[in-house]
């Protein structure tokens, strides 16, 4: 049984792991850049290392990461999301040095990470997939000549890594060669591979995900559906499960047939796979999969009752855990391979960027900091007062989640959330992503990945310095501050005249 675990990662998600790790009893270590010397999840590790070097690139130093676990005589290593969590050779190297990988094999990183193995193996399962060719465009003629086959307009992807990145959206012929070069060289920088496949463009589709955990000897079970389509340049900016407005039937199908795919493959841990819904339709389309845990996972964790953190460890010590085996099957529809959930759960990421000026990135040091509380409420953040925000990594700052026993609860819940965000002088989304969640389309749960292009959002109020620090400081004095995993259930309610100014 695993008795110690080595965080491979930073921010929100390294401090949720080290929340979960402690729970369980479990010695914590983990290294750090000279950057983050001050971040919140050193505070729960009972051993850290600084990492020498060069800080925006010593997370990603297989040898280093590795050798600093093996020192701080770690048996597990996770890896969170980003960096170095969908590298097959990572995985090798933690398992040749002895410990055990926080998730799947090798072979299935390489079978499923990279997007045209993982087209190959739907196919080979029967999971329908965007039509397209499932292999590497050579050069730009045969990516010209498969885009006129499948016919325009077509999507541009990188093999070997997401995000958004590697992605370009080609509607016409005279298009093509550069958007393909522009594709390849991107996705050279950001994933060191710069393959490139030709997907069919869907203009009006639906991004819905479904979380999967396979024990790694044939089990793999689906924990609900999770709606992605509020995006910014293919950035997720929330999420949300159930899928609104999708037929029942339309996600167990997708559901069965992910749990199914997964299974074949003896698949270990937990991952996603990603689907497209076309927009008003009931047929849907396999684009890719994450082997490793997604940011959004917290509304799956809201709806299910279940920790996918304390779930890779049980796998990772033999099989499901206990909690997770007496869900299976429980409840009227749901079958072996699935898993009860109840209510709705939405998730805002809070991001350090100003929406006013094009998403401009923010940093600097965050004078003032105060996240929300409440009946449903839950925060995964890194972001403290004090704290800066480094130019050296991903700018999300936490993220806001709110549950309801339905989605109307769920909204209202996110809202007064948002409201009670307060991060300044950094801008962020906050007050962005309450608009969005405030128009109609989004209310009303008709929407596709096109909502942020059709929505015309009025700029938000911009409080004086002085009236921010003032809401902060009764925010904080008003909060009674709990450092744990799962939603805060703390009754407060702000000012009259709180409320009226961030309003």
């Amino acid at each position: 049984m695993i008795q110690s675990i080595f965080i491979a990662n930073r921010g929100e998600i390294a401090l949720r792991i080290a929340r979960t790790a402690r729970r369980l009893g479990l010695h914590v270590c983990s290294a750090f850049s000279s950057a983050d010397a001050g971040l919140p999840h050193l505070r729960l590790c009972h051993r850290a290392l600084e990492l020498p070097g060069d800080p925006a690139r010593v997370y990603l130093d297989i040898s280093s990461i590795v050798a600093a676990a093996k020192k701080l005589k770690a048996e597990a290593v996770h890896p969170g999301y980003g960096f170095l969590a969908e590298n097959e050779d990572f995985a090798a190297a933690v398992q040749d040095a002895g410990m055990k990988f926080l998730g799947p094999t090798p072979d299935q990183i390489v079978a499923l990470g990279d997007k045209v193995q993982a087209r190959k193996a739907a196919e080979r399962a029967g999971v329908p997939t965007v039509p397209g060719k499932s292999e590497a465009m050579p050069d730009a003629a045969a990516a010209l000549a498969t885009a006129q086959a499948i016919g325009f307009p077509v999507l541009l992807k990188a093999a070997g890594g997401g995000g958004g990145r590697g992605m370009r959206v080609v509607d016409d012929v005279a298009h093509l060669a550069d958007a393909f070069n522009r594709a390849t060289a991107e996705a050279k920088a950001a994933f060191d591979d710069p393959r490139v496949f030709i997907e069919k463009y869907v203009a009006r589709a639906r991004h819905v995900e479904i979380q999967i955990l396979g024990d790694g000897h044939g089990q793999a079970v689906w924990l609900g559906e999770r709606e992605c389509s509020v995006q910014r340049r293919h950035q997720k900016l929330i999420e949300e499960s159930p899928a609104p407005a999708l037929p029942l039937e339309v996600t167990e199908k997708m559901g069965t047939l992910a749990a199914k795919m997964a299974a074949a493959v003896n698949y270990r841990g937990a991952g996603t796979m990603e689907f497209i819904v076309p927009f008003g339709g009931r047929e849907f389309y396999f684009i890719e999969m994450n082997t490793r845990l997604q940011v959004e996972h917290p509304v799956t964790e809201l709806c299910t009752g279940l920790d996918l953190v304390e779930e890779q460890i049980a796998v990772a010590n033999g099989g499901f855990s206990k909690r997770l085996q007496a869900a299976r099957g429980k409840g009227p529809g749901v079958s072996s391979d699935s898993v009860a959930r109840r209510g709705h759960a939405i998730e805002a990421r809070i991001i350090a960027e100003d929406p006013e000026a094009n998403f401009r990135p923010s940093c600097g040091q965050m004078d003032l900091v105060s996240w929300p509380a409440g009946p449903g409420v839950r925060v995964d953040s890194w972001a403290e007062a004090g704290l800066s925000v480094s130019p050296y990594y991903d700018s999300l700052l936490g993220k806001v989640v709110a549950w309801g026993s339905d989605r109307a609860e769920a909204i209202a819940r996110l809202d007064l959330a948002l409201l009670e965000t307060s991060i300044h002088p950094i801008r962020s989304t906050a007050a962005f992503l309450r608009r969005v969640i405030a128009s109609e389309p989004f209310r009303s749960g008709a929407y596709d990945t096109g909502l942020l292009t059709q929505l015309k959002l009025a700029p938000p109020a911009v409080l004086a310095p002085e009236l921010a620090a003032l809401i902060a400081a009764e925010t904080q004095l008003q909060t009674a501050r709990v450092d744990t995993l799962g939603p805060r259930f703390e009754s407060r309610e702000l000012s009259a005249w709180v409320r009226s100014a961030r309003s």
